[in-house]
Parts: structure tokens; C-alpha cells; sequence
């Protein structure tokens, strides 16, 4: 399995986190790269750089506007006054339903009082500081370089990916994401592969992946994460949420009961496999995240990092090139047992 990941990535470091009303520390610290690293030391897999790819990869997802906004967004942050906090925040929402034909926008769906708060509120787990741009274009070239070499022939790709990307919408940041990444290696896979099928395994639905391809036929969606009724994201990630128009039937979301281990993980990624066969994927993507590990600090599931092996053994099962692309997973003591259970179950 060969790796790709650049050093850089690591400089993003926030340090806001907005949670139940309380700025707390973040949970994506620089320290998960290095976690990750010596998971893939212990197997002999040194990662190599990306490649440059610029933006034009990331605009065939996003939308321009936005990402301009990520690039420039630390500069005109400066020209704030001085009592401005030590990273962008936003402090107002826009209430908009995305319907010009609806007179309000549908029932709050999560029965969970957070929810309703950030159903009214918003999102605000996406400071943005002075390197986050910079390491968030590397990880995008990470994703896209790991695409390339699955394009080229490889088998079994790991891009490390940080900041993660499941939950960016095409032109929205949230959930510690702010560029996709796997929804932009997904459509780099696109060049070569006329069905491409994603399996998002974190433990939070990949509410940005399911947006950005919830009205197409040439990707399939899968996610597999805990009960969104009462955890983030909230508003996405129920079993009815079937695609639209010519995506109809191509995204197939798979909730677990909170409190679920490795025997119902193991059931909803065999659901996902008979699902990718039936697709007839050409190709795969693993969203791969750990926060539905049992020690997670905002995860809800209880996986042992061995489950994790036996979800790589099910998906190499799948018998198709497989492009893994690192999401979430903030147990600082377990995402490296969790990363080499994975590679270990693949390789296996």
C-alpha cells in the first residue's frame, strides 16, 4: 500500500471549538498526524509527497466563490480591528432555505436539544487561522496525488489527509472540514472510472459527500455512522435521504443505535458491499475515520481498534482498486492502533 501526505499539513492548528456553549479546546491537533505516521512506520510505509495540482482539482467540487474565500480569508481577517479574536470565527448566521419557493424551511428534524440549537445557531468548529488554507490545499493535493496513483495502477492507496473533508459541502465549511476531500478524489477518479462508490465509515454522517453528489448516478454514497437524531451532523444521515432527480437510489445511508460495536459495523459494511456490487463500482473510496472508536472523546460508538481490521478485510474484499482517504478520529492514544488494525486487515 503506498501513502501520501505532506508535512505541512500538520501546521493547521486551531485553537477555538465552540462546545454546549463553552470555548473549549479543539480536537483536531496536529498530534493525529503523527499518530498516523508511525502506524504506517510500523508496516514500512513511508509516505510521499503530493504532487501540485493547484485549485483546478478542488474547483471541479467547489464552488469558486468559496474557495476563494478559504484563500483570502486569513489576510482579510488582519484588516479587523485589534480587538478581533486570534482566528476567523463568524459571530452571524445567514437564515436562508436554499427554496426561494418555500415560505419556511421544513420541521427541525433532530429531537436532541443541540440539534435544535444548531438548526437556529449554526456551526462553529471551523476557525479559520494563519496556516489552515495552506494545509488544507495540501491535503486536498494529498487526496487528489493518492487518486492519480490509483489511476495509474495501484491497487491500495492511503492519503492522509488532514484536515479531514467529509462534512464540507460545495461551498460551505463545517464539521472541521473545510475542502472535500474525497469528493474531490472521487471526481479525479471519474477520469478513468465510469462508476465510482464511496464508503464513508466515520463515525459522523458524511453530510458534505452526500450533498455534493446527491443528484448523480456516477457515484455512489454510502455512509455508515451513529444516529444523527441526537449527534452531529443532526439535519442529514437518515435511511430516507435516497438522492434526488438522476440521483435517485444512489445514496444509501446506514445509522447505527448509539452505543454499537464491531458485530453492527460489520453487518452495515456487508449492507455496503452488496450495495457497490450491485452498482457495479469500477472503483473505491474508504472515508476512514476512528472517532467510532470506544474511547473517543465526541464519538458515541464502541469499536476496538481490531474492528477496524475487519472493516479493511471486508472491503479489500470488495476486489476493487481502493483509495482510502483519512477523515476524523480524535483518540489521540488509539488512532494509531487503529490505522495499522486497518492497514493489517488489508494487507492481510
Amino acid at each position: 500500500m503506498r501513502a501520501f501526505y505532506h508535512p505541512d499539513q500538520s501546521l493547521h492548528d486551531p485553537k477555538q471549538y465552540l462546545r454546549f456553549g463553552a470555548v473549549v479546546a479543539p480536537k483536531d491537533l496536529p498530534e493525529r498526524t503523527a499518530r498516523l505516521l508511525g502506524a504506517l512506520e510500523k508496516h514500512g510505509i513511508k509516505p510521499e509527497l503530493p504532487a501540485s495540482h493547484g485549485t483546478a482539482p478542488i474547483l471541479a467540487i467547489h464552488d469558486a466563490g468559496f474557495v476563494k474565500f478559504l484563500e483570502t480569508a486569513w489576510a482579510k481577517w488582519q484588516d479587523l480591528p485589534a480587538e478581533r479574536g486570534p482566528e476567523v470565527w463568524p459571530s452571524t448566521f445567514p437564515y436562508w432555505s436554499g427554496r426561494p419557493d418555500e415560505d419556511v424551511r421544513p420541521p427541525c428534524r433532530p429531537t436532541g436539544f443541540i440539534g435544535q440549537l444548531g438548526w437556529y445557531l449554526g456551526d462553529m468548529s471551523v476557525p479559520i487561522g494563519e496556516h489552515c488554507w495552506h494545509s488544507t490545499l495540501l491535503s486536498a493535493e494529498t487526496a487528489v496525488t493518492a487518486a492519480d496513483a490509483i489511476i495509474a495502477g495501484e491497487r491500495a492507496v492511503y492519503s492522509l489527509c488532514r484536515p479531514s473533508g467529509h462534512h464540507a459541502r460545495a461551498d460551505r465549511a463545517t464539521g472541521f472540514c473545510y475542502l472535500n476531500n474525497t469528493a474531490i478524489a472521487a471526481q479525479r477518479l471519474r477520469s478513468k472510472y465510469a462508476k465510482v462508490a464511496i464508503l464513508d465509515v466515520d463515525a459522523h454522517h458524511g453530510d458534505g459527500t452526500q450533498q455534493i453528489f446527491y443528484r448523480r448516478d456516477d457515484v455512489l454514497t454510502i455512509s455508515v455512522h451513529a444516529d444523527p437524531s441526537n449527534y452531529y451532523p443532526f439535519y442529514t444521515g437518515y435511511e430516507d435521504e435516497r438522492g434526488n432527480g438522476p440521483g435517485e437510489g444512489f445514496n444509501l445511508n446506514l445509522p447505527l443505535p448509539h452505543g454499537a460495536g464491531g458485530a453492527e459495523m460489520a453487518a452495515a459494511v456487508d449492507r455496503a458491499g452488496r450495495a457497490i456490487r450491485e452498482f457495479g463500482a469500477d472503483v473505491v473510496i474508504v472515508a476512514l475515520g476512528y472517532d467510532a472508536h470506544k474511547d473517543d472523546p465526541i464519538g458515541v460508538l464502541k469499536l476496538d481498534a481490531t474492528d477496524f481490521g475487519m472493516i479493511a478485510e471486508k472491503v479489500k474484499g470488495f476486489g476493487l482498486p481502493t483509495l482510502v482517504v483519512q477523515e476524523g478520529g480524535y483518540a489521540i492514544e488509539a488512532i494509531g492502533e487503529c490505522l495499522d488494525a486497518f492497514i493489517g486487515g488489508f494487507k492481510g
